[in-house]
């Protein structure tokens, strides 16, 4: 095993092609490898140049005439009306932009490179993965590849019988739990949003069996997060006895969030990671869902820090401050953005009651 877990990023994503109003149009992975750098906390060792997926590597899942067809409209920026409504491609959700194949492909590399490296390293952290909306032959929720079913069935490819997926994103991770539905060698969980687009993963959803949805309410809290993955979560994963495990971890639940209603804080993400590390000799961190640039980057520096056991500083250094006062964002809450999301790193816990439903939700998906 290496010495220390690795980082996986690329300078395309530096870059936002997006139209103002898109809710990408922000630097996430950027922001988030900027500020780990900025911590002290990346360096040169730790850190992989992701690949760009080729079309043979994205064929292991989705259709080969799909893929054609967004390299087809890379070269040109348009499609055919027919191919726009066949791969739901050309409105906001699957805009058509000048990197549209090369930044989801590299999003896709970054996951086949974790998989091959998990064996030897242990742990490795892809912020730019975790697309789960991806179809085998369209597009969906911004995503034009599914990163996360790709790096799955790498592991799988490489022998893997038991491998544990939990996706923590605001949305369902509709897309991964679909691609296994009828695969017992993984495990989807996925904790939710109940009611939230795309309005799947309900709780009695089981896809063939080898998966379990926790949709949870609007206001969703900490103290709700620490109770399901005690007693669902970890009870879940213990019992599955994985071999690998990939956790998808969405900052869209955080309640910084435009684009849903949880109020998550940042220490659950941390306290999900932390508790999922000791299961299993190898594990894979995606980034996925996340709108808020402050947050986004605050959360996935955050748990990198938790990857490396690193403290968390109860104030930013200057550098890592100025990374943060340097992210300009044209939402209405951008505008006038509190002085903690420039100069600390960890949120505020936001605890309260467990709601019955809640506890409601880890019986349903244990029994």
């Amino acid at each position: 095993m290496s010495p220390h877990p690795l980082f996986i990023g690329n300078e395309i994503f530096r870059d936002t092609p997006f139209s103002k109003r898109h809710p990408l149009a922000i630097p996430r992975v950027s922001a988030a490898t900027d500020l780990a750098r900025a911590l002290g906390w990346l360096d040169a060792d730790a850190y992989r140049d992701s690949p760009c997926a080729s079309a043979a590597d994205l064929a292991r899942f989705h259709d080969p005439a799909y893929i054609d067809a967004v390299i087809a409209a890379e070269a040109r920026q348009s499609m055919t009306p027919e191919d726009a409504t066949r791969y739901n491609i050309g409105a906001i959700e699957a805009p058509i932009y000048p990197t549209m194949f090369q930044r989801p492909a590299t999003a896709a590399g970054a996951s086949l490179l974790a998989a091959d490296l998990v064996a030897e390293t242990g742990i490795v952290f892809s912020p730019a993965s975790g697309t789960h909306h991806g179809r085998r032959a369209r597009a969906s929720g911004f995503c034009f590849f599914n990163d996360p079913v790709l790096g799955l069935l790498r592991l799988l490819d490489g022998g893997l019988e038991r491998i544990f997926y939990l996706d923590i994103d605001a949305h369902h991770g509709d897309g991964v739990e679909v691609a296994f539905a009828e695969d017992a060698r993984v495990f989807t969980l996925s904790v939710h949003e109940a009611g939230r687009w795309p309005g799947t993963g309900l709780v009695g959803d089981r896809a063939g069996g080898m998966a379990r949805n926790l949709p949870v309410p609007v206001d969703y809290n900490d103290s709700e997060m620490t109770y399901l993955l005690e007693h669902a979560i970890l009870p879940l994963a213990e019992r599955f006895r994985p071999q690998a495990i990939m956790i998808q971890c969405g900052a869209d639940a955080l309640a910084e969030d435009p684009l849903s209603k949880l109020a998550l804080s940042n220490t659950s993400h941390r306290r999900v990671v932390a508790a999922m590390m000791p299961l299993c000799s190898r594990l894979i961190v995606t980034g996925g869902g996340g709108y808020n640039p402050w947050a986004v980057a605050r959360c996935w520096a955050g748990v990198w820090g938790v990857l490396n056991g690193f403290e968390t500083p109860d104030r930013l250094p200057a550098a890592a401050e100025a990374v943060l006062r340097g992210i300009a964002w044209q939402r209405s809450p951008g505008r006038d953005p509190p002085e903690h999301w420039f100069t600390t790193l960890a949120d505020a816990p936001r605890e309260g009651v467990v709601r019955p439903e809640i506890r409601a939700l880890a019986r349903a998906v244990i029994a």
